[in-house]
């Protein structure tokens, strides 16, 4: 593969039941929204430079799927995993999370090279908040 200065971005788009609860969890996680490519239907979240959390309303999703929408506080439709640059940055954002009305998720994983734990925020959608040791990855 070869080096280029275009970077990949990922859109996770989220059904939400209450967009303004979800906008006010987001953010309290230290997340910013987007006014540019949020209204009355969608915020966007963004999280990085090149990751963006698109809550929907579940109407307004619903124009984009013929699927049935799942409801994730009683059915598993996906696990956004995202890195954290240390154990503790792990533990501040999650702790953070659940202050903030998200559940805990799952068992916490301390695998010593990795460490990870996960909530589900307002609407049921499970997020795992991982670090990995960079010297594990070296060898």
């Amino acid at each position: 593969m070869t080096a280029s200065a275009y970077q990949q971005m990922i859109f996770v788009n989220l059904p939400v039941d209450d967009l303004e609860a979800s906008k006010k969890f987001f953010t309290e996680l230290g997340y910013s929204i987007n006014p540019r490519f949020s209204d009355e239907n969608a915020a966007s979240v963004v999280i990085s430079d090149t990751i963006v959390a698109m809550l929907l309303t579940k109407p307004f999703y619903a124009t984009f799927t013929k699927k049935e929408i799942a409801d994730a506080t009683r059915t598993s439709e996906v696990l956004v995993a995202l890195s954290a640059e240390s154990r503790e940055k792990v533990d501040e954002l999650v702790d953070r999370a659940l202050a903030s009305g998200g559940t805990p998720s799952g068992d916490t994983q301390d695998l010593g090279f990795m460490y990870g734990r996960s909530f589900d925020d307002l609407d049921g959608h499970t997020w795992e908040i991982v670090w990995m040791d960079p010297a594990s990855l070296e060898g």
